[in-house]
């Protein structure tokens, strides 16, 4: 029984010492129109959504792995492609980016991420 215990005690300080690092995305069209083919890119993966609607916000869950600048890339309504680079991003940041679509192709980004530790 004694065994038993001190390995799930040694299972449990395992766990309590592993984070995850996760950074919540939000993109909010604000381009006046609905956009096509969303795609956010940033290093090592990407997300995106087939459509947005004008004013709707899409919420993503993301993990950072290495280092590199998020994109994001979208056909706006009048069938234009747009494409925008964003801020660099770190392996191990965590927090929250709000990423703003705005007309002609602009795009405003809010990071609040914590450095990654050293």
């Amino acid at each position: 029984m004694r065994v038993r215990a001190v390995f799930l005690l040694a299972a449990l300080l395992a766990l309590a010492g592993c984070h995850s690092y996760h950074v919540e995305v939000s993109v909010e069209n604000r381009t006046g129109g609905a956009i096509q083919l969303l795609e956010v890119a940033y290093p090592s993966a990407s997300f995106g959504a087939n459509s947005l609607t004008a004013g709707e916000v899409f919420h993503y869950r993301i993990q950072l792995r290495g280092r590199g600048p998020m994109k994001i890339q979208y056909t706006a309504s009048d069938g234009r492609a747009a494409e925008t680079i964003g801020p660099e991003v770190t392996e191990n940041q965590e927090g929250r980016i709000e990423i703003v679509l705005l007309p002609e192709g602009k795009a405003e980004f809010h990071p609040q991420l914590t450095s990654p530790a050293r």
